[in-house]
């Protein structure tokens, strides 16, 4: 399968993740049903993300073409495909999608061991190539074990990345860990801007690498608006394991007798921690901008930083192609195996 074709497919592949039929949906509820932090309105997103934002032909062409790439398999000399280990994570719908794209374009063979929250979606899309051209089953295969791999790419908790390490160590590796994202806001923005940001900041409960768990705002900064805008996801509230963590949070900071404030479905706390619990979003003031921007270029812990100058609001969970998870080229390291 050269490069064409396999462009060609996934193509074809973000056309079907588009459509209205009635297979896919089938699998998008029955994805839900597996995993309840995955509602359907997530799964939409996600997928339709993928579909307009990596399986688009131009898109595609222009990612392969920014790397000069040529997959392994047309290449001459001693070159071959390699076998590529693949350990998903199950946070967001479909989150270990744009690694087996990387290896698929590349020319080398996926073996996945996927997340139990999220087996059904990336499963079926993969038999769903297989249908079209039979060549994808012997490229891409799904195992529990992953062993005499020439290369691994993992995706997991930094509790589970010192077991990757010890694992995977001695092999060339891509091994993630806990990343979150932040917002600087200058007080200045406009009610859609803020509207936005809840985008950011609620997608996906929170769950995700790019999600926005961290506030810097400047002193005197008005939270009342922001949280009555915010309020257009109090719907969360009615869903019982997003509640729950809310009502448990809540709780520790009655009795701990923490400052903080709140909607319906949000915990606003000021806290230094970069990371924050499902239900909860952490702020904090600063004065002097660039002091904060050379603070945060020295984390390894951050995705994104999204506000003026930055990523604009309510896009950081609208990754491109080029986006790399852990800001690590995935696409380079595959071709320099």
């Amino acid at each position: 399968m050269n490069l064409q074709e396999r462009i060609n497919l996934l193509t074809r592949l973000g056309e079907y993740m588009l459509s209205n039929s009635e297979t896919w949906a089938g699998v998008k509820e029955r994805a839900s049903w597996e995993n309840s932090w995955f509602l359907p309105e997530f799964i939409d997103r996600a997928t339709t993300n993928i579909a307009n934002a990596y399986l688009k032909d131009y898109a595609l062409t222009r990612f392969v073409e920014s790397y000069k790439l040529r997959p392994v398999s047309e290449q001459s000399g001693d070159l071959r495909a390699k076998k590529i280990g693949i350990v998903m994570a199950g946070n967001i719908p479909l989150v270990g999608f744009h690694d087996l794209l990387c290896v698929f374009l590349t020319g080398h063979n996926a073996v996945i061991k996927t997340s139990s929250k999220d087996d059904t979606l990336i499963k079926h899309l993969v038999n769903v190539m297989a249908a079209w051209d039979n060549e994808v089953a012997e490229l891409i295969i799904f195992s529990e074990m992953l062993k005499r791999c020439d290369a691994y790419i993992a995706t997991g908790s930094n509790n589970t990345a010192g077991y990757f390490e010890y694992y995977f160590g001695k092999y060339p590796n891509i091994i993630r860990r806990n990343r979150t994202s932040v917002a600087i806001l200058t007080g200045d923005e406009s009610t859609d801007e803020l509207s936005r940001l809840a985008d950011d900041v609620y997608l996906y409960f929170g769950l995700g690498c790019r999600s926005v768990s961290k506030l810097y705002v400047p002193e005197g900064y008005d939270f009342a608006s922001l949280l009555n805008i915010f309020g257009k996801y109090n719907y969360l509230a009615d869903d019982h394991k997003y509640k729950n963590n809310y009502d448990y949070n809540l709780t520790l900071h009655i009795l701990n007798k923490k400052i903080y404030m709140s909607n319906e479905s949000l915990l606003l706390v000021e806290d230094d921690a970069l990371f924050s619990p499902i239900s909860q979003l952490n702020y904090e003031f600063y004065n002097n901008r660039n002091n904060l921007l050379a603070s945060l270029q020295a984390r390894q812990d951050l995705q994104c930083i999204v506000g003026s100058d930055f990523i604009p609001f309510g896009q950081s969970q609208y990754p491109a192609l080029s986006d790399y998870a852990d800001g690590v080229d995935t696409v380079r390291f595959l071709t320099n195996l």
